[in-house]
C-alpha cells in the first residue's frame, strides 16, 4: 500500500477502520500460522494480508467463548469487571445438573448496558459513520435489546449468508450457478455471502466519509458445512477421507474435518474479496488513492478454536492446549493480523497482546482522545504498530509502565477457572479442587524462556504443571490473579448443595424457612445447620414470563438473628433470594431446576420465582 499522500491531494485526517471478527477461528486453522504440525486448510488471502502488516503470534482474546470477548473489546472492559463472562446470562445461579455437577457459575450478565460508552459510540460522536454486519451476540439473544443501533451503529445487517443451516442436512442444498439460486455461485466457484457483500455495501454507501466497521462475520461457527460441493470435495480428497454415512458425523481426529476445512478456504476467500474491494476501490476522500491507503483492518477471531461437539471433532488447536471454553491457551490464542496507514509491512511480532487493547488503540490511531469517564482495561498499541511492532516493551498501560501481565476469568461451563499470564509463565486456578483428584487448586506453566532479551518457546502446550516443584511462584501469581479479581469486584462459582454424591460440608448447608413481602421490602428467614451465611444476593426480573426474561443481581443484608432483608427495585416482577456459606455453597429460594429441566420443560425462571406484589410492578418497556 502506498503510504505518502501527494502534495495536493493531503491524506484525510481521519482514517477508516475494519475490525474483522471471526468466529471460533482457531490459532492453528490459519496457514500462515503452521507450527510443528501443517495445517491442511488454505488461506492464501489471509496469508497475504499477514505480509502487509504485524502478524501476532501471542494474542489473546478477552475470554475463551464469544459474546464476553464481543462485549469486552466493543466496551473496552474486562468481562470479569463487566460481569459478563459467558454466552446468553442474565440468569439465576443453578447447575447445570442438579445432581451430577458439584458446582455452579455464578450471575453473570446477559449484555452490555444500554447505556455502555462503546467504541463505536465515540467514533459516531467525532464524526464516524459506524456500521455492523454479521454476527451481534451482545445481548441475552442475537434479537433481544439492545441492538447495534442502541450501542453507537448508524447500519446494521445481520445477514447470514452461507452459515444458513442446510436443510435437511449437510450433504444436501449445495449452491448451483443458476439463476434464482439465493448462494449461486460466482465465477471461482465459491457461493454468494450475503454477509460479505454487506460488508461492502456499507462501505460503498460511507466511504464519502471517515467510517468504522465492525464486521462480525458468522464464519466458522457452527453449523459446519459448506455450500460449495467442489471446495467439499476438494478436501475430502486432500486429507484422503471419505464422506460419513451420517451426515452430522465427523470422528476423524484432529484437522481431518473437509467440512470444516472448506469452511475456512471460504472465509479466506470472502476475507479476499473484502480486501480487493478495499485495495482496488478510489478513496472518495483521496482523490487518487485506494481506500486500503487510509484504512487501518484488524483481523482476529473472537476465541480459539471449537474443536469438537456432540458427534463431531472440528478441528484441533494442537499444540495448544483444549479450545473454546477453557481459559488455557487453545481456548484464548488466537489469530490476529493489522495492517493500516504507518504500519510496517511483513512484520511478526512476539508481543502480548489482547482483544482489550482494540478500543484505545483505534481512538489512538484515529487521533481521538480517550473519553475522561471511560475506564479502559487494555493497552494502547498504537506505539507498538507505527514504532517496533517486534518490541514488547512499547505495550504500556495508562500510567507508561511495560504490560506484562494478562488475566482471564471464566468461572462458568465446566472450566470453573482463571488465569493469568505474567510474562513467560501462566498460572491456571481452579475452582472446583476440593476434594477432586482430577483437578489441582493451581496449575502453573512456563510457556516461554526469555534470556537477554530473547524469548523462546518452552511449553506452550500447558503439558508441565510446575506448581508443585515451584510452589513460591505458584504462591506470587496466585496472590496477584486475586489482587486483580478483587479490584474487578470479579464473581465466583458456587458449590451445589443438591450434588449426590459426597461433597466436603454439603450436610452444613442452611435451610430457608420463610419469606414474606411489605411493600418493596422483603424479608426471609432461615436456619443454619453448621455453617455460618456470610453474604446474599436478591436476583430480580423486570420482565418475568416475556420472552427475553433477563435476571440482575444486587446485595441482600444478613442480619444477626438468622434473617436477609433485601429491597426490590422498582419495576420487579419475580424475584429468588440466594445465601452463600462459609464454604461457598449456595442455597436458592425458592429452588430452581436444573439447566437440563428448564430446557426440556421450555419453562422460564420466573414460573419457579417468588411473584412480587403489585406496590413495585409497574410498566416497563
Amino acid at each position: 500500500m502506498g503510504l505518502a499522500a501527494s502534495e495536493d491531494s493531503p491524506r484525510p485526517e481521519k482514517p477508516n477502520v475494519i475490525l474483522l471478527l471471526t468466529d471460533d477461528l482457531g490459532w492453528q486453522d490459519v496457514k500462515c500460522y503452521d507450527i510443528d504440525e501443517p495445517s491442511p486448510m488454505e488461506t492464501p488471502n489471509i496469508d497475504g494480508l499477514a505480509k502487509e502488516g504485524v502478524m501476532f503470534w501471542q494474542a489473546y482474546s478477552p475470554a475463551p467463548t464469544c459474546a464476553p470477548t464481543r462485549c469486552a473489546i466493543m466496551s473496552g472492559n474486562h468481562p470479569a469487571r463487566a460481569q459478563k463472562t459467558h454466552v446468553v446470562g442474565g440468569g439465576p445461579p443453578t447447575p447445570y445438573h442438579k445432581e451430577l455437577h458439584r458446582m455452579m457459575p455464578p450471575w453473570y450478565s446477559g449484555r452490555m448496558p444500554e447505556d455502555e460508552l462503546t467504541l463505536a459510540k465515540v467514533l459516531q460522536q467525532n464524526g464516524y459513520a459506524t456500521g455492523h454486519c454479521g454476527k451481534w451476540h451482545m445481548a441475552i439473544s442475537h434479537s433481544a435489546y439492545p441492538q447495534p443501533e442502541d450501542q453507537g451503529f448508524d447500519w446494521t445487517r445481520h445477514n447470514l449468508g452461507t452459515t444458513r443451516r442446510m436443510v435437511p442436512h449437510r450433504l444436501t442444498g449445495f449452491a448451483t450457478s443458476e439463476e434464482g439460486d439465493p448462494f449461486k455461485l460466482d465465477e471461482n466457484g465459491f457461493p454468494y455471502h450475503q454477509n460479505s457483500e454487506d460488508a461492502m455495501e456499507f462501505i460503498e454507501g460511507h466511504a464519502d466519509q471517515p467510517f468504522f466497521l465492525y464486521y462480525a462475520t458468522w464464519l466458522v461457527h457452527t453449523p459446519i458445512h459448506t455450500r460449495s460441493k467442489e471446495l467439499l470435495d476438494k478436501y475430502v480428497e486432500k486429507l484422503g477421507v471419505e464422506l460419513p454415512e451420517n451426515p452430522s458425523e465427523w470422528k476423524g481426529k484432529g484437522q481431518t474435518n473437509p467440512f470444516y476445512c472448506a469452511m475456512v478456504e471460504e472465509l479466506d476467500y470472502y476475507v479476499g474479496r473484502l480486501l480487493k474491494y478495499l485495495d482496488e476501490t478510489e478513496d472518495p476522500r483521496w482523490p487518487g488513492h485506494m481506500l486500503s491507503e487510509n484504512t487501518y483492518l484488524i483481523f482476529t477471531s473472537d476465541n480459539g478454536g471449537m474443536e469438537q461437539h456432540p458427534g463431531e471433532i472440528i478441528t484441533d488447536n494442537f499444540p495448544l492446549a483444549r479450545g473454546k471454553i477453557s481459559a488455557m491457551e487453545g481456548g484464548t490464542r488466537v489469530p490476529l493480523i493489522i495492517r493500516g496507514p504507518g504500519i510496517a509491512a511483513n512484520v511478526q511480532s512476539s508481543a502480548m497482546v489482547n482483544g482489550l487493547d482494540f478500543y484505545p488503540t483505534v481512538l489512538s490511531l484515529a487521533g481521538l482522545e480517550k473519553p475522561a469517564e471511560k475506564h479502559l482495561d487494555g493497552a494502547d498499541l498504537s506505539a507498538l504498530l507505527t514504532g517496533n511492532p517486534a518490541d514488547p516493551n512499547l505495550v504500556r498501560l495508562a500510567d507508561g509502565s511495560v504490560r506484562d501481565t494478562m488475566m482471564w476469568h471464566f468461572p462458568n461451563s465446566v472450566a470453573l477457572e482463571s488465569t493469568i499470564r505474567v510474562g513467560d509463565w501462566k498460572l491456571v486456578r481452579n475452582y472446583d479442587h476440593l476434594g477432586n483428584k482430577r483437578s489441582p487448586e493451581v496449575e502453573l506453566y512456563r510457556l516461554y524462556e526469555t534470556q537477554n532479551g530473547k524469548q523462546s518457546r518452552a511449553d506452550i502446550e500447558e503439558a508441565n504443571n510446575l506448581a508443585a516443584t515451584m510452589p513460591e511462584k505458584a504462591q506470587a501469581l496466585n496472590a496477584k490473579l486475586t489482587e486483580i479479581l478483587s479490584e474487578m469486584e470479579a464473581s465466583y462459582p458456587y458449590y451445589n448443595p443438591d450434588y449426590k454424591h459426597p461433597l466436603l460440608n454439603k450436610e452444613k448447608v442452611c435451610r430457608i424457612l420463610s419469606s414474606q413481602q411489605q411493600d418493596d421490602l422483603v424479608e426471609f428467614s432461615y436456619q443454619e445447620n453448621g455453617a455460618t451465611v456470610v453474604r446474599a444476593n436478591l436476583l430480580y426480573t423486570l420482565n418475568g414470563g416475556e420472552r427475553y426474561e433477563e435476571w440482575f443481581r444486587v446485595p441482600a443484608k444478613v442480619l444477626v438473628d438468622n434473617k436477609v432483608t433485601a429491597t426490590l427495585p422498582s419495576g420487579t416482577t419475580h424475584y429468588f433470594i440466594n445465601l452463600i456459606d462459609e464454604n461457598n455453597f449456595l442455597r436458592s429460594y425458592p429452588a430452581l431446576p436444573d439447566m437440563v429441566s428448564l430446557g426440556k420443560t421450555k419453562t422460564k425462571y420466573s414460573a419457579h420465582a417468588l411473584s412480587a406484589k403489585p406496590s413495585v410492578k409497574v410498566n416497563n418497556k
